[in-house]
This record gives structure tokens, sequence and C-alpha cells, in this order.
């Protein structure tokens, strides 16, 4: 790809992204309601995704030794414990991190 075309992708994908986050604030704006099912939606899909990404980043975790699975289950209890103590989800992806890279050089 050239630099120009680079460019171009990256503003298609940005301005894709922006309104796509825009459209709902948009068609809901003011004192429409959104249906019951979007908000059902809302309160499932952050939980949805979070099991999704645990499954994600666990499923090639190796037992064959411990340097195959005590950083990646040492780090996701980590972040779940942080999670659940200061319900900050940045906190607990940086502090997840931070504990398995820690850890990857340490086991």
């Amino acid at each position: 790809m050239t630099t120009m075309q680079m460019l171009l992708t990256l503003l298609i994908s940005a301005g894709v992204t922006v309104l796509l986050r825009a459209l709902p604030f948009l068609i809901y704006r003011g004192s429409r309601k959104p249906p019951a099912f979007i908000t059902w939606l809302g309160a499932q899909l952050p939980r949805t995704v979070m099991a999704m990404l645990v499954v994600y980043c666990l499923k090639d975790v190796s037992f064959t030794t411990s340097a195959g699975w005590v950083p990646a289950l040492c780090a996701a209890a980590a972040t779940a414990a942080l999670h659940v103590w200061k319900r900050q989800t940045i906190l607990s992806i940086a502090g997840g991190t931070a504990l398995y890279m820690l850890l990857l050089r340490l086991v």
C-alpha cells in the first residue's frame, strides 16, 4: 500500500467508527426512549465481551510446564480481583497486563 492509500484507509475507518458510535445518540436523542431490547443488550454485552476476551486470552495456555500457565492464570485472577475491588476497567486491564508481563520475565 502506498502512503496515500494507508492514510485514506485510516480516515475512512475513523469516520465509520465515529459515525457508528454517534448513531444511537442521534436516533434516540431527546425524549425518544430506546426499545427494551436495546436497553437489555446494553446491559448484557459488556459481560459477554469480557467472557469472550477471557476465553480468547486463555485458549492457548499450555499446562505442560508452570511457565505456560502460571503467568496467564495469575494475571487473569489479578485482573478479576482488581475489577471486583475497584470497579475500574482501565485499572483492572493495566494491572493484569503489568502482572502478566512481569511474570513472563520471572517464571
